[in-house]
């Protein structure tokens, strides 16, 4: 089975480095021949996370729009078009219409609620040209749309897709197993993400800064997002970098994972959280959505549905180093056991079987 797997981002964005790119091997030793584009390369992508610059960034997109149509020319070569998230990331599904009407076998893959109209932080114009209703549409022109949790699968289904969930993976071999943590060690809380979901850590700024006042021994390290500031709280600052992740990681023993409670929210498929777990490190997440699935309270994190349950858990973790030690113990083997690699490139490989049978269909 030969499939093409159109990309929004490099391996160096998250969604598409965890959607894709990590599956490619074991798809290759399961019999399925891969072939990656990517819509944004390297230098539109380190762009885009910058605010400004709004010309060099339209000059660069039309250029990674004429680099997916050269891909497209061959679209009949493959049995399979994957598309992790849209063709484009702007105007109607036009390509995608005309594919389908031509007999292309299409898989839409999506793992944020996409369908929700949220604000650009670094460019007005991207923001104008999101376009919720048109994820809506793609749900039905495409044969199969692969969610990245329950709800979203839900969401699609309702609005006339076939669709099925597989959950993200989360190599554990990336990561070295930590020690367990011994009684006076200085505690590391961190975040790792990037710059437009980092505000979210305001949410609970007011329980950092008594985390901060209660134990002053304790180092808060943030990496990817951007120039950040929280007074009263010392951040310790870090720019995001795919070498720089696993060692950034290994500094940390609890890892924040705040989130509104809104509908967006639900459409999160603990990424970072899992990615905290399979790292040792013990996350410490809102009581909301797909995390309530993903972490079980106590036993492989914390879950959190008010500030005092957020001041509670940290002031918890940091003075009981045998509860943090056993915790993420817990959580790596909860990580190993259901998200594997190779366990979620099967899911996907029969998804695509699927799609290519119902396409023939």
């Amino acid at each position: 089975m030969r499939v093409l797997f159109l990309t929004r981002y490099p391996v160096e964005g998250a969604s598409s480095r965890y959607r894709v790119f990590q599956y490619l091997p074991y798809l290759g030793e399961l019999g399925v021949d891969c072939t990656v584009q990517s819509f944004m390369d390297a230098g539109l992508y380190d762009l885009s996370i910058k605010p400004g610059r709004t010309a060099a960034k339209v000059m660069a997109t039309a250029e990674a729009v004429f680099r997916r149509l050269a891909t497209l020319r061959r679209w009949r070569h493959y049995d399979v078009i994957y598309l992790q998230r849209e063709l484009f990331p702007f105007g109607p599904p036009l390509v995608e219409r005309w594919l389908r009407r031509r007999g292309a076998v299409l898989i839409f893959d999506y793992d944020d609620a996409l369908f929700i109209k949220k604000a650009s932080r670094y460019n007005p114009l991207a923001t104008f040209f999101r376009a919720p209703e048109k994820t809506l549409e793609v749900f039905r022109l495409v044969h199969l749309v692969v969610a990245g949790n329950n709800w979203l699968r839900d969401q699609a289904a309702l609005n006339g897709a076939n669709a099925v969930t597989v959950e993200v993976a989360e190599d554990i071999s990336r990561y070295v197993p930590k020690k367990a943590a011994g009684i006076g060690k200085q505690v590391t809380i961190g975040w790792l993400g990037s710059p437009s979901t980092v505000k979210y850590l305001k949410l609970i700024e007011s329980v950092l800064k008594r985390i901060h006042e209660r134990f002053p021994s304790v180092r808060f390290q943030l990496m990817g997002g951007g120039d950040f500031e929280m007074s009263g709280v010392p951040w310790e600052l870090e720019n995001w970098s795919l070498s720089g992740e696993v060692p950034a990681l290994a500094r940390f023993d609890i890892g924040l994972m705040p989130l509104p409670n809104e509908d967006w929210a639900m459409g999160k498929s603990g990424g970072k959280a899992r990615t905290y777990m399979a790292a040792g490190v013990v996350p410490v997440c809102s009581a909301i959505g797909y995390n309530l699935e993903l972490i079980d309270h106590d036993r492989t994190g914390m879950l959190c549905a008010n500030l005092e349950d957020w001041e509670r858990s940290l002031g918890v973790l940091i003075l009981d180093a045998a509860r943090r030690t056993r915790m993420a113990a817990a959580a790596r083997e909860e990580v190993l056991s259901r998200f594997s690699p190779r366990l979620q490139a099967e899911k996907l490989k029969h998804a695509l079987e699927d799609a290519r049978q119902g396409g023939r269909a």
